[in-house]
């Protein structure tokens, strides 16, 4: 059976070059650790690092190691994108843009010398939305990729402010889906988080806190209503909505709500029309499987988050669920061949 792994992360030589001569947070630094021996860790702030002893080669590698690696495993294409901190966590909107040009440039290169293995999603810089947007159909139209990754909020503020939505105006035009990919939560609600470190901030709770909020704040806006065809893929089995599917009906239903929510139809209808889950980073099967009946395999597709998961261990839990073989085509390689129109 053929597999597509949708959420793949990478780095650049130049990328990282340009995170270690970074002064301000997010930056990459040379730390100690008890024993004196020397590393690098991503920083984003006191408490909030980061290390990367190993994963970093991993993310570098975007040749013959990475697909020596796919093939142990039987994934046959990864969908790249740029790893965590994105041009979007930069405070100069313009060494933004820049940034996420040559990142776009270098993936294109890389999948015109690996088109076989690598499907790319442009970096953005949102600070500046007409550019952003100018710069995705650029990646789209010139560069041959096939949507962008944006890393949830803009510096704090979330991608339902209308300033935002010529971006998803574009996505929609161009036919391209966007991943609403995880960070750090928002400066307004860092600090119960913080003070467990990444521990808590990251992956094992506050991605999937921070993301599912920004999720529902789109819900609410309106943003599919006026761009109904708007297609967002959300990471880790849908960073908890599925579980929640009926429960977010509840204030629009009653209506009691104190300010009005702009979108005409119930929350559940948008998470099962206009946002497609991944598997990345949980392989869990009493999870899955509530995305799986909540959802339907329609609205799934098979995922990793390498490096930081293990090709191998996603790849044994797909094969493990306990699901048809036609639906599992669908979410290992249909689904997104559909979305990327890659057969």
């Amino acid at each position: 059976m053929k597999v597509i792994d949708l959420e793949a992360h990478f780095f650049t030589e130049e990328y990282l070059e340009y995170l270690r001569a970074r002064r301000e947070v997010p930056k990459l630094e040379t730390v100690k650790d008890e024993r004196h021996e020397k590393s690098e860790q991503l920083s984003y702030g006191p408490g909030l690092n980061l290390p990367h002893r190993v994963t970093l080669k991993y993310l570098l590698d975007v040749g013959e190691g990475r697909v020596g690696e796919m093939e142990a495993a039987g994934i046959d294409m990864q969908v790249l994108s740029l790893s965590n901190p994105g041009p979007d966590a930069f405070e100069d909107p313009s060494e933004a843009t820049a940034v996420s040009k040559k990142i776009n440039d270098e993936l294109s290169n890389i999948i015109r010398k690996y088109p076989e293995r690598f499907i790319g999603l442009a970096a953005l810089a949102p600070q500046v939305p007409n550019v952003a947007a100018d710069e995705l159909e650029r990646a789209v139209i010139k560069l041959k990729l096939k949507g962008a990754k944006l890393n949830s909020h803009v510096r704090g503020e979330y991608l339902d402010d209308e300033k935002y939505w010529i971006i998803f105006e574009r996505a929609e035009k161009l036919g391209v889906p966007i991943y609403l990919h995880p960070k750090l939560p928002s400066p307004s609600m860092l600090k119960p988080f913080a003070d467990y470190g990444f521990a808590l901030a990251g992956a094992s709770w506050g991605f999937a806190a921070e993301t599912g909020l920004h999720a529902m704040r789109l819900i609410y806006s309106g943003v599919f209503d006026k761009y109904p065809e708007l297609k967002i893929i959300l990471g880790h089995l849908g960073e908890g909505l599925p579980f929640w599917l009926s429960r977010i009906d509840y204030s629009w239903l009653r209506k009691t709500r104190d300010i009005e929510m702009k979108n005409v139809r119930k929350p559940s209808d948008y998470v099962r029309n206009n946002f497609i889950m991944t598997t990345s980073g949980m392989f869990f099967q009493p999870a899955f499987m509530c995305a799986y009946l909540a959802l339907g395999a329609d609205r799934l597709l098979f995922a990793v988050d390498y490096p930081y998961e293990a090709n191998k261990e996603a790849v044994q839990f797909m094969d493990a669920a306990p699901i048809c073989d036609s639906d599992k085509e669908k979410i290992c390689h249909l689904n997104a061949e559909d979305i990327f129109g890659s057969g």
